[in-house]
């Protein structure tokens, strides 16, 4: 008995450790997908033409960080602060350790090849700041991170990485 609680304690006091270490502009939730990555600035001059942008470049990368289980992305939803806004609605299971880009602009989407397309062509993430909220499809958030350019992108490539 003395055990269990003291692994219990051990175990909280880890939780509040991590907690305490992990980014201020972050939420924490319990959810075995998480957002990876954004390209939220995409290479090149921004244009949203369907048929020569560049919109294919901005992309939201989500992990499957879960040791052992496979999660459906049907039904979860991908929104910026304003209320842009993406709903997967169709089956894509990731596997354990497994990833998905969610990419603006039009294409075929691939389990075999990691992708889903917004099929919009007009950008959703602001190049300066925004925030990512990321939502089961119970509606409980998975994930949320918001970002500046001048923050957290200090190489200034366009992409900032998460849970790496």
């Amino acid at each position: 008995m003395r055990i269990r609680i003291l692994a219990t304690i051990t175990v909280a006091a880890g939780t509040l450790g991590a907690l305490a270490a992990a980014p201020a502009q972050a939420t924490e939730y319990s959810s075995a997908l998480k957002i990876r990555g954004i390209q939220y600035d995409a290479p090149g001059r921004d244009s949203n033409n369907c048929r020569t942008g560049n919109t294919d470049e901005e992309y939201l990368t989500i992990k499957n960080y879960s040791s052992g289980t496979t999660v459906n992305l049907k039904g979860y939803v991908v929104k910026d602060k304003t209320g842009n806004r993406f709903t997967f609605t169709a089956n894509h299971n990731l596997e354990p350790g497994d990833y998905v880009k969610l990419r603006g602009g039009n294409g075929t989407d691939s389990d075999r090849s990691n992708v889903v397309y917004r099929d919009n062509c007009n950008f959703m993430w602001n190049n300066d700041k925004d925030t990512i909220y990321f939502y089961k499809p119970s509606g409980a958030g998975a994930d949320s991170h918001a970002y500046t350019k001048t923050q957290n992108d200090r190489d200034g490539n366009g992409y900032i990485g998460y849970h790496n």
